[in-house]
């Protein structure tokens, strides 16, 4: 392992904690089902998940920044193996669902943050020579998309096919996260050991404050863009297979695992290219990634209206184009806007704000005896059109400390 670039290894533990939050998606109708849960309490465990997932962000961030990138992520790894490990032991406890899924969003929060932080500092030149333009922002944010992708298939064919669906995931999960550990362990720390990187502080509290958030350009353009993104996928792969639930019968998990891994897959696709365009255009391919985000709640609609599970597909791959462009040109963005001493905690709040739109799938469940699920969709369309609107303003192109010439 010596001889790999530095970077590939940090690149397993951000992989793994994703993988690790994200299997459980596909199983939510299994296990609305196992625990008998009405549609809300459902959705709300998308919901307790960014509960977790918001302190781990915002924490996490600051406590790397003194104690170092790899200590704080193995205790991602450790909250993630917990996390699932309550719920392989409570499958039809609601307590127990929601306890261990708020340890499985603390760790993707660290992951997100610290991780996302350690890979981009590992992709500088200081590190690696041979990374090219927008390598810091891509990595992560594909490590990231690939992770949740490759749990929700796993977790849910093994769930599908194999015997004891409410065990077996859970024990290749954890599995993969205890020896996620070695890499992990040998990769090495970037707090404090070149001038580009932050030396240590002596207080984390200290470390809390990020000047940068106040920046126009992140309070006005990126925050307001910033829910879309676990909003487009939420919508795709969280509520539309409950949504079309009576439609698919006996294959609800089959069909909710392949609307994750379509939603994420095409997200994973489109990011280097969303990222070229968006250099190409000064900034811009974030609200041309809204307008996707858009027509895609715009086609659940439809989807919900209709019962149709093939348009749901179709909205599957729609809302996967807008999740992955908003992603990618949102995190380039924050790495602009932050200085260096600015960059895990500006990467926490930014992920923070996506991680919102998960509970986006749970206000719309809320509204069901108010109004059918066809008529929120298209009112959150149309707030997604406003963000939109809002993202075309004036963008001040930034170039800040960490964005490689």
């Amino acid at each position: 392992m010596r001889n790999l670039t530095p970077w590939i290894l940090a690149v397993p533990s951000l992989f793994f904690i994703a993988w690790g939050g994200n299997h459980f998606t596909p199983l939510l109708p299994l296990y609305g089902e196992h625990a008998d849960l009405i549609p809300w309490q459902t959705n709300f465990l998308l919901g307790t998940y960014v509960m977790g997932l918001v302190p781990g962000l915002l924490v996490a961030a600051a406590l790397s920044d003194v104690y170092g990138r790899k200590p704080v992520t193995l205790a991602g790894l450790v909250s993630s193996a917990v996390g699932n490990l309550i719920i392989l032991l409570g499958p039809t406890s609601i307590a127990m669902l929601y306890s261990g899924r708020f340890f499985a969003g603390l760790a993707v929060g660290i992951g997100m943050s610290v991780g996302t932080s350690w890979i981009k500092e590992l992709s500088s030149r200081d590190w690696d020579p041979k990374a090219t333009i927008g390598a810091g922002a891509r990595r992560p944010s594909l490590t990231m998309t690939l992770g949740f992708g490759a749990g929700a298939a796993v977790s849910g064919a093994l769930a599908q096919w194999v015997p004891a669906p409410t065990i077996t995931p859970f024990i290749v999960t954890i599995s993969m996260l205890l020896l996620t550990i070695v890499p992990t362990v040998l990769a090495p720390e970037t707090v404090g050991a070149s001038p580009r990187q932050r030396p240590r502080q002596n207080s984390w509290v200290h470390q809390l404050r990020t000047p940068s958030a106040k920046t126009p350009d992140f309070l006005i353009k990126v925050a307001t863009a910033a829910p879309w993104v676990f909003g487009a996928g939420g919508i795709a792969y969280g509520l539309m297979p409950l949504v079309l639930a009576e439609a698919t019968g006996d294959f609800t998990t089959l069909y909710a695992t392949m609307m994750a891994v379509l939603t994420l897959g095409v997200g994973a696709f489109v990011q280097p290219f969303a990222q070229r365009i968006d250099r190409k255009l000064k900034g811009r391919a974030l609200p041309l990634g809204l307008g996707v985000v858009v027509i895609g709640i715009a086609s659940a609609a439809l989807a919900a209206y209709q019962a149709n599970p093939v348009l749901g597909v179709v909205t599957a791959m729609i809302l996967g184009v807008g999740y992955g462009t908003v992603l990618v040109t949102g995190l380039y963005r924050v790495q602009m806007i932050a200085p260096a001493r600015d960059l895990a905690g500006l990467t926490g709040m930014f992920y923070a704000l996506t991680y919102v739109g998960f509970l986006f799938p749970t206000f719309i469940a809320a509204l069901l005896p108010v109004m059918p699920y066809h008529v929120t969709l298209l009112i959150f369309s149309g707030l997604a059109m406003i963000s939109m609107i809002i993202a075309f303003g004036r963008i001040r192109y930034v170039r800040g400390p960490w964005v490689q010439r």
